[in-house]
């Protein structure tokens, strides 16, 4: 069996520049509403996540 990424770059969603704009820049604007609230391990989470997309789909795109 072979193992998937957990986030797939090369999936045809992802085609779209504005899908993996919004993919990773959502997480990280939902972080700041959640600092904001003052929920700092919710706002760590989701910041976690888009820098992580951030990442596999825009940064690291092959």
């Amino acid at each position: 069996m072979q193992k998937r990424p957990f986030l797939d770059p090369d999936h045809p969603m992802f085609a779209r520049a504005w899908v993996r704009w919004l993919v990773s820049i959502g997480p990280m604007a939902w972080s700041v509403l959640e600092f904001w609230q003052s929920e700092p391990m919710w706002g760590i989470i989701f910041l976690a996540i888009g820098a992580y997309a951030f990442w596999v789909l825009i940064w690291n795109r092959r």
